[in-house]
């Protein structure tokens, strides 16, 4: 006898969204797009051997030299003891280098080393890469209003969460 329902295996396999989501399409696609953009952002990352959210870290200093480690860790939004984990895998390869504020030695500050420049390079192509893989098959227009659009919705974010960290 069938039910005229599906198996949860069948479920599996239609791409639909949770019955849950239904109330929200926009954030579970946004949730989708995210994760996967992220899982192809650590394929594009190593090559270079970097993990993902250290490229964003290392843009930082990039732009704007260096920092105390307290605005890395409120310009990435990320817990303390994570970018401390960034840090010291950093500095193990030789990409970052941290010492004393000399205005306030009770502060870290935090630098892009020369060695780094050559990582710029690789984060630069492999974000390059990524965008294409990520805009394939839109034409510039949409491209253009793709980003006007995810602006708004971070806009929106922003002034609903009050909590809008530096753009990185």
């Amino acid at each position: 006898m069938t039910t005229g329902r599906a198996t949860p295996a069948e479920d599996a396999c239609t791409n639909a969204p949770p019955l849950t989501a239904l109330s929200g399409p926009v954030s579970h696609a946004v949730s989708r797009v995210a994760r996967l953009h992220r899982t192809a952002a650590g394929k594009a990352l190593k090559g270079v051997d970097l993990y993902p959210g250290q490229e964003l870290l290392m843009m930082h200093l990039w732009d704007r030299g260096a920092v105390r480690q307290t605005e890395l860790i409120r310009a990435l939004d990320l817990d303390p003891s994570t970018v401390t984990k960034m840090l010291q895998r950093l500095e193990q390869t030789g990409h970052v280098r941290r010492r004393p504020d000399p205005a306030d030695r009770r502060a870290v500050l935090v630098e892009a080393t020369d060695e780094s420049c050559a990582l710029h390079t690789a984060v630069r192509d492999a974000w390059g890469s990524l965008e294409e893989q990520t805009l394939a098959g839109l034409d510039p227009a949409e491209r253009t209003e793709l980003l006007r659009l995810l602006a708004k919705v971070e806009e929106n974010l922003c002034r609903e969460t009050a909590d809008c960290p530096d753009r990185c």
